[in-house]
């Protein structure tokens, strides 16, 4: 498997980037920051969106697909939309190359296939999804009307990384519309519960779930629920979001309905998201200086065995043997790999299975064929042990379990034990310094004090949490009256 990684503690972001490569989950691609996500890192995403997209379908939503593309003038309807993402935007303006005389073998814009209309790449699909909802919509009967799609866009970030910040990049964005403020503000809320419960049950990631500050909203929200999660090197980040839109695309694009009273109003509105953000997060909140650390619910393979021989009959036996525990375990629905590959020696194999992050390994060799036993690795915590193989099955299925609930109670315990409270600015500064993580304290409540803030400390507001006790106090910064802590943190 060659050199292991850089140690976290060393160098966290090149730990990163080394182990998103070793583990062939991405890499970066011809295109300037945008990557190739590989058959190994695409089948966690593959497993993400099918579960993700179990759920959007239980609560009634139904996928459909739209444009790449979004005329100019759709994507201006909404001021605060087109606003807060013009300076991402990747712009169409020509349909057609021609041959360049001057450099033979090159080809150059044609001139005189300018477009009429400037076309935008999708940084997110509000305007062309609303002006579509229009014709969709005439009456309270169409409502609620409650749609996503998995899709790709494009935001022209300048500085790139892996999974958690590139140019293009995968997400589903969920666009819903109701007869009433309550039940769209419910959808918002529901959604972002959906999110919540993903990241804890299935990425065991704890998350903090509550609402974004008015300068953090998504651009023409009226308000933005979101999970937070923290990393292990003490940054947060932002694991999802959804956001309650009000009326203000219904009013950008006109959409209204008739009620049953006959009178006509503007749909009230939803739209949320998840991206392959989530990924980043998975590879930093449970992996170590050996590699990738996955729960087993989202493994690629949850099992793996690996053969331990020395000629061609010792193989046939061994391999006997572990098609059949492959059965047992394939019935009770445990994915499982048999690496039965002759090119490479068990050494090699096993390093390449923890790089990778396989929650339980399996290895077999010709001693184990006497004794009827197996030796089972875990990758969470290295551990091994001998197993009789008429016990493994079961020995399996609660380790499987085991692991899926000790990833979940490390991250939260490494998560409750960077909450800091603060009292003070400078407290603030010297705990952002010296331990990171989120920071409990109070705020006055205006932008300017935010962006003191985080012009001074690099220190954003992650989120105002839900069900959090309201407590007198003062805001750190200016001492002014404040009713609630909120969370600050560096984030990613």
């Amino acid at each position: 498997m060659g050199k292991s990684l850089t140690r976290r503690d060393e160098d966290y972001s090149k730990w990163y980037n080394e182990l998103v490569v070793k583990a062939d989950l991405a890499e970066n691609s011809s295109v300037r920051g945008c990557m190739t996500i590989k058959p190994y890192g695409y089948s966690i995403w593959e497993k993400i969106q099918a579960e993700l997209d179990k759920k959007f379908k239980e609560t009634g939503h139904q996928n459909a697909y739209f444009p790449l593309l979004v005329p100019k003038s759709l994507f201006e309807a909404e001021e605060k939309n087109a606003e807060g993402f013009a300076k991402e935007c990747a712009v169409v303006t020509h349909y057609r190359l021609k041959n360049d005389e001057d450099n033979p073998g090159k080809l150059k814009v044609d001139e005189n296939a300018k477009l009429e209309e400037e076309l935008i790449i999708r940084p997110t699909s509000e305007a062309l999804i609303w002006n579509t909802f229009k014709n969709w919509i005439q009456s309270y009967r169409d409502l609620p009307l409650k749609i996503n799609q998995w899709a790709n866009v494009m935001r022209w970030e300048m500085r790139t990384r892996l999974f958690l910040r590139t140019a293009e990049f995968l997400w589903q964005e969920g666009h819903t519309a109701h007869t009433t403020k309550k039940e769209a503000l419910e959808e918002a809320e529901l959604m972002n519960n959906i999110y919540a419960e993903f990241a804890e049950k299935f990425m065991a990631i704890p998350v903090i779930k509550g609402l974004k500050t008015e300068s953090e909203r998504f651009a023409g929200a009226d308000e933005t629920y979101c999970i937070e999660a923290l990393m292990q090197d003490g940054k947060a980040l932002q694991a999802g979001t959804s956001h309650f839109l009000g009326q203000n695309f219904a009013k950008a694009f006109d959409v209204k309905y008739t009620g049953k009273d006959g009178k006509q109003d503007y749909v009230w509105a939803t739209s949320w998201g998840v991206s392959t953000r989530l990924m980043g997060a998975l590879i930093m909140t449970h992996s170590d200086d050996n590699g990738l650390v996955l729960p087993p619910n989202l493994a690629p393979y949850q099992v793996v065995i690996v053969p331990i021989f020395k000629n061609e009959d010792q193989f046939a036996q061994i391999s006997e043997v572990a098609q059949q525990i492959k059965a047992d375990l394939q019935e009770k629905n445990i994915s499982v790999k048999f690496d039965d590959r002759d090119t490479h020696k068990p050494g090699w194999k096993f390093a390449q299975h923890e790089m990778q992050g396989v929650p339980l390994r399996i290895a077999i060799g010709p001693k184990d064929l006497e004794k009827g036993t197996v030796e089972l690795a875990r990758r969470d915590t290295l551990e091994k042990s001998f197993v009789e193989q008429e016990n493994l099955v079961n020995t399996i299925q609660s380790k499987l379990e085991e692991i899926q609930n000790s990833l979940f109670d490390k991250a939260l315990k490494y998560r409750d034990s960077h909450i800091t409270e603060v009292d003070t600015y400078e407290d603030f500064k010297k705990t952002l310094d010296k331990k990171g993580g989120f920071i409990s304290a109070h705020w006055d409540g205006t932008a300017e004090t935010e962006e003191k803030i985080k012009n001074e400390t690099k220190a954003t507001i992650r989120c105002i949490p839900e069900n959090t006790d309201n407590e007198e106090g003062k805001c750190i910064v200016t001492g002014k009256a404040s009713n609630k802590r909120v969370l600050f943190a560096k984030a990613y």
